[in-house]
């Protein structure tokens, strides 16, 4: 059974965290280089976690000012 890919893996962690409260609505994220250092991953590992996590909607990115997190109860509801 293949292992699972690194970005899958990084963002599933990142929003367990966000779930369990280590990582409140409204936190910045640490940068992606203190991230890729904390995962041991590259820069480009780090964009599709980004990318995954913000079609989530775990995440919301501004530009020029960091990551963000948002409310879990918007991307924790069901249908």
């Amino acid at each position: 059974m293949p292992a699972t890919p690194d970005y899958i893996r990084i963002s599933d962690e990142i929003a367990a965290d966000v779930r369990s409260g280590k990582y409140q609505p409204g936190d910045k994220l640490p940068s992606i280089s203190e991230l890729c250092r904390l995962f041991g991953v590259s820069p480009s590992t780090l964009t599709l976690v980004n990318v995954r996590l913000e079609a989530l909607g775990v995440i919301h990115r501004h530009q020029g000012k960091g990551i963000f997190v948002t409310d879990p109860e918007t991307w924790m509801r069901k249908p």
